[in-house]
């Protein structure tokens, strides 16, 4: 028997019963039973015996729509990418906290335009309040031109921006990309941009041969194109040293966040076992994602 306990509750809504079935199939295995009976404690008082479908093994996805999400991971883990692959296997959009202040900066109209920029030329951390003002404007006028869903990139990143995230929009599922520290040190100082296009690639050819149980990992590079091979550049702040300053920051930062979606059964972990072609088509298995395409589209 599962046991759920709600609070703050005397009557149980359709919606709330929804997010109980979520938190239960989540957390709990197969079951050759066809039943199984989920306790639940209302108010630490009442308690209801619910009989429910034992967990299948779930199905495929076919309906995409919809979907609110978020994807947290460390710099450089690849969050950017598989949520952009995601928005356009699911067509829905891919919204980046650090792409919407960059637009504002550029937008000399912007009502933050200017706040931005001392903000940016000093050095210091954009407010949560700007930030989220931005995220429910483009949230509003995604909904304006029809949009239907979204995916996060890369935030919240405290719990603070977590709870006040809650109150502007429903969250439906947390994807939490992690890498071993060594692949992303590697990944990280491998990262180059072309000085002319502005293209993203990967120079490092990461082998990390398996032992004491822990399964090898293999990261082939992304090589720029010919016309692109001699305009590389690295990132200023790409070195070791700022790379472990900026993952143990990072680290810190997380766990109270993921600890915040745990709780309320909606974290999803996923360690990528290796570059795109081999985490792609199980991520889309984790996520109960049908694709017909996606031995091309792991390696698009």
């Amino acid at each position: 028997m599962a046991v759920v306990a709600l609070s703050r509750v005397s009557t149980i809504s359709k919606k709330q019963l929804s997010r109980i079935f979520f938190s239960y199939y989540s957390s709990t295995s197969s079951s050759s039973s066809s039943t199984t009976t989920i306790n639940i404690n209302v108010n630490n008082n009442t308690e209801i015996d619910l009989k429910v479908p034992s967990r299948p093994s779930l199905p495929l996805r076919s309906d995409h729509r919809n979907v609110q999400w978020v994807f947290l991971g460390c710099p450089g883990v690849g969050k950017g990418t598989y949520a952009s692959k995601l928005s356009s296997l699911l067509d829905v959009p891919h919204i980046a906290t650090g792409d919407l202040v960059r637009y504002e900066l550029n937008s000399s109209s912007g009502p933050f335009a200017s706040k931005l920029a001392e903000i940016v030329n000093q050095g210091q951390l954009v407010s949560d309040e700007i930030i989220i003002d931005l995220l429910s404007k483009r949230l509003q006028a995604g909904e304006t031109k029809g949009e239907s869903g979204f995916i996060l990139d890369g935030f919240p990143r405290t719990v603070r921006q977590a709870e006040i995230l809650e109150g502007v929009t429903d969250i439906d599922l947390v994807v939490n990309l992690k890498l071993r520290e060594e692949a992303l040190l590697a990944k990280c100082l491998g990262r180059r941009i072309c000085s002319e296009c502005g293209g993203n690639y990967n120079v490092a050819c990461i082998d990390i041969k398996g032992e004491d149980g822990v399964p090898e990992l293999y990261m082939a590079p992304l090589p720029p194109p010919p016309h692109c091979a001699n305009k590389l550049i690295t990132r200023a702040d790409d070195t070791e040293e700022v790379v472990k300053e900026r993952l143990r920051v990072y680290n810190e930062m997380s766990k109270p966040v993921e600890e915040f979606y745990r709780k309320r059964g909606k974290l999803l972990e996923f360690d990528l076992p290796g570059g795109i072609p081999e985490s792609w088509p199980k991520l889309l298995q984790a996520l109960n994602i049908a694709d017909s395409d996606d031995k091309q589209s792991a390696t698009a």
